[in-house]
């Protein structure tokens, strides 16, 4: 069923070596330039690959990054449902949909490379020296591949081998040498996918709960599974995946570098560093130029505020408050210079009153 990715990946992988070879003078079978030819081709494999796949990579990282921007609306919505698994998955959705963002954008870049992956493990473990042609190789090709060398060890064999192949291979190459060239990128393999799996956390922001236990399982439990399961990778298959470790290493440090996750340190570095720095020199006025002078605005008058005496302002005497005047006593404190409630003007204790005014006329 999947022949025709089979055939596709081994005839990338002969126009390379053609390529290759060509370029290093179409040197001998059993030479080591042309082991080197087929490890490029393999590398050269995994470039084409990715390029191919980058758009899918830009739309996980742009996913990933409005995934960030969402996370305080999505405290808030755990926060408003509670223990409403239901609801507050219904209300996830629909803002995932309100804002454009696909949680599953993340896997994009992942999922092509699995069937890959898959193919080229399949052709690198059916090759061996004298095997007929496989797929769109000639059985000239198919045995220059199988004898092809890195360090001395054929990239088609393993650290674990049985059967016809293993005697085929052990003819050419000592156990010794592929044990030991297979084990080192084993060790090699796991520790880049360790520091991929590092740098992806990194790309992705703090996270809590759940998310923060799957990205901790992946960081471990990914580079230990490569281990059990590398002694059984073709020396081939191998290479590969540590080229694409590297790939994507290289890739996200681009990514990380140009676009920091929101909220770290480097984002706001990045962000202080974007804003426009003022050369005091260039307010200063040119030679022969007058001076722009501000205005300045003037202060603003003081308000009085009127005295207690204005027209229809109560006095103490209003009221049937008496006076200390109408009955020749003297006024009470703080009444001098107070109008009587009569508006007349006079001053208390001034002999104008009325009341002194009759006494006069009795005399």
């Amino acid at each position: 069923m999947l022949d025709w990715l089979y055939t596709a990946i081994s005839w990338v992988m002969a126009r390379w070596h053609s390529l290759w070879d060509w370029a290093f003078g179409n040197p001998p079978a059993e030479s080591g330039l042309s082991g080197l030819s087929w490890v490029l081709a393999i590398v050269f494999l995994v470039v084409t690959i990715r390029l191919l796949l980058f758009p899918l990579f830009v739309k996980q990282v742009k996913s990933q990054r409005a995934m960030q921007e969402l996370q305080p609306e999505l405290l808030k919505l755990r926060k408003q449902y509670g223990s409403d698994r239901q609801g507050l998955a219904v209300a996830m959705q629909e803002l995932q949909k309100e804002r454009g963002v696909n949680p599953l954008a993340g896997c994009l870049p992942i999922l092509p490379q699995i069937p890959i992956f898959l193919s080229l493990f399949h052709v690198l473990r059916r090759l061996a020296p004298g095997k007929e042609g496989l797929y769109s190789w000639t059985d000239q090709l198919t045995d220059e591949a199988a004898r092809a060398k890195l360090f001395g060890a054929p990239i088609s064999a393993s650290f674990n081998m049985d059967g016809a192949k293993e005697q085929a291979i052990l003819d050419i190459a000592s156990y010794t040498t592929i044990r030991a060239v297979a084990f080192v990128l084993i060790i090699v393999m796991c520790a880049t996918t360790f520091f991929t799996q590092k740098q992806i956390m990194s790309r992705s922001g703090p996270v809590e709960g759940q998310a923060a236990m799957v990205q901790k399982l992946m960081l471990y439990g990914v580079p230990i599974s490569l281990f059990v399961s590398g002694f059984i990778f073709p020396i081939g298959v191998l290479i590969y995946w540590m080229i694409n470790n590297l790939w994507t290493l290289g890739q996200q440090f681009f990514i990380l570098r140009k676009m920091p996750p929101p909220g770290s340190d480097a984002a706001k570095a990045k962000a202080a560093a974007d804003k426009p720095v003022i050369d005091p020199r260039t307010l200063a006025p040119k030679p022969g130029a007058k001076p722009v002078r501000t205005k300045q605005a003037r202060p603003a008058a003081p308000t009085i505020a009127p005295a207690s005496t204005v027209d229809g302002a109560p006095d103490a005497s209003v009221d049937g408050a008496p006076n200390a005047s109408v009955d020749g006593g003297a006024p009470p404190a703080g009444a001098t210079g107070s109008r009587t409630a009569s508006g007349g003007g006079s001053r208390p204790g001034s002999g104008q009153g009325p009341a002194n005014r009759g006494k006069r006329k009795r005399r």
